[in-house]
């Protein structure tokens, strides 16, 4: 084995990287400590109002979340993550899309419960949403259709998603098949099995970066039409 740079070694220590959250370069020196009046008007409005502040900083796509779903098909149910795009933000919840035999759509047919994360380190900010999902309508999962880009959507209807494939030049090949199966039609469908799922959380917590690492973190819990609001330790 090839001996390692002693000090390339150390600089990718990974016990010793950290930042410290009381920096103004990674927190505004004017930030107030974050409490439960800022949900004073409901989770959405936070949430919302932080993926705007990260836009506005350059935070590059400030509404990827990290989505964790169940898988069943091994001996016992396990955690499965990746990165998607927060599409639709409101008081019931936060909506993303995806194919609908993707795995990630068959381990929410399965077990309909979820957790996104929302991460700006450049902020020293996270969101956590947890709760169950549930598809949306096609009228909803049309008019977002409407809106995204031709090359996607026809990425939508060459991708068999999640599944294995022989190679690149495969999945080019049935792009470019895909690509002249529509060449004539100017409006492309929805695929039938793609579309829209809505994350319902009950549990909505928000992180805020701290010196020392006592970090602010306040949870807001909904149960039906009942609202609590609480602050955990870090």
């Amino acid at each position: 084995m090839r001996d390692l740079d002693p000090a390339a070694t150390s600089a990718s220590d990974l016990a010793a990287m950290r930042v410290d959250y009381g920096d103004p370069l990674v927190i505004p020196a004017e930030e107030t400590d974050l409490d439960e009046t800022w949900v004073a008007g409901g989770w959405e409005p936070l949430l919302r109002g932080w993926i705007e502040q990260a836009r506005a900083v350059g935070v590059a796509e400030p509404n990827a979340m990290v989505l964790a779903t169940v898988s069943l098909t091994g001996p016992a149910p396990r955690p499965v993550a990746r990165t998607v795009l927060c599409k639709g933000l409101s008081p019931e919840g936060v909506t993303f899309y995806t194919n609908y035999d993707s795995a990630k759509g068959t381990q929410l047919a399965a077990d309909p419960y979820a957790a996104a994360s929302f991460v700006w380190p450049a902020l020293a900010r996270q969101v956590h949403v947890r709760g169950v999902t549930e598809r949306v309508s096609a009228e909803v999962t049309a008019a977002y259709w409407a809106a995204r880009p031709r090359e996607s959507r026809l990425g939508a209807w060459a991708s068999r998603q999640s599944r294995p494939v022989a190679s690149r030049a495969e999945l080019d090949r049935v792009l470019a098949e895909t690509t002249a199966r529509f060449a004539d039609v100017d409006d492309i469908p929805v695929p039938p099995f793609w579309g829209g799922y809505l994350l319902r959380p009950d549990e909505v917590e928000f992180w805020q970066g701290r010196r020392g690492r006592l970090h602010n973190r306040i949870v807001v819990r909904i149960d039906g039409q009942t609202t609590t609001v609480e602050r955990l330790q870090p």
